[in-house]
């Protein structure tokens, strides 16, 4: 069995972030996807949230040197995720409200472009996943299981984006979506916003199946600007 690690400092009631040893190959890029993602899935938000990473205790948890390690948090900075305060170390970025509004922006023009592009280029059979994504909350409410319907959320996401067929679009919105998916595994709890995106999500894939160009880019684009305006009337937790 792996061994595991924590590997940023925190507060007792925080869940723990967790990753395991690297093998050989590529040290500094799985370094980088394993943090990346641990980030991601970490609930950054919360107010009792200790941020700070200890340089030497992921050195540990993925068995390698500091040098992958040291060049990884180095492309982490570059993108957003951490930042490194002289005298104090190396912290996960919190954005601010604004900050998280602009990024869901400009993902939702974005997104939207790519489900228009999808209605024009995907065959019935690439569209068809659509759907296999959505089934499973069909026959359950999405708020009987926020956890797996968050991570299914951000699937959907990519899935719409990636069936656009523009690898730019793809590229583009790789780290918008990792960012906001810490904010979206905060959000999706609150006001009932899991049915009623479960629901929009149900609109968009009809509109794409039925290769209706705008009412899917209108859906697509309305559906994440949606969560622009829920952060900033309801998420005060945000700077």
């Amino acid at each position: 069995m792996n061994t595991i690690a924590t590997l940023v400092q925190r507060t007792s009631s925080a869940a723990p972030l967790v990753l395991a040893p690297l093998n050989a190959t590529s040290l500094r890029d799985q370094a980088y996807a394993l943090l990346k993602n641990a980030i991601a899935d970490t609930d950054i938000y919360d107010p009792n949230q200790e941020l700070r990473l200890d340089e030497r205790q992921l050195t540990t948890a993925l068995g390698v040197s500091r040098t992958p390690i040291r060049e990884a948090l180095s492309l982490l900075e570059q993108e957003g995720f951490i930042r490194t305060i002289p005298r104090r170390g190396i912290y996960i970025v919190r954005k601010s409200k604004r900050e998280m509004i602009e990024m869901i922006q400009m993902w939702a023009a974005l997104e939207s472009m790519a489900a228009r592009l999808a209605t024009l280029h995907s065959t019935d059979a690439e569209i068809a996943t659509l759907r296999h994504l959505s089934e499973e909350f069909q026959n359950s409410p999405p708020a009987e299981h926020l956890g797996e319907y968050s991570d299914a959320n951000i699937a959907f996401h990519t899935a719409v984006i990636a069936l656009g067929g523009s690898q730019a679009i793809v590229d583009a919105t790789r780290n918008l979506l990792s960012h906001v998916r810490a904010i979206r595994r905060t959000t999706v709890i609150q006001n009932a916003r899991a049915i009623r995106s479960s629901i929009d999500h149900l609109k968009i894939i009809e509109a794409v199946e039925q290769r209706n160009t705008e009412l899917a880019e209108r859906l697509t684009r309305q559906h994440t600007l949606d969560l622009a305006m829920h952060l900033d009337r309801f998420c005060d937790f945000l700077a």
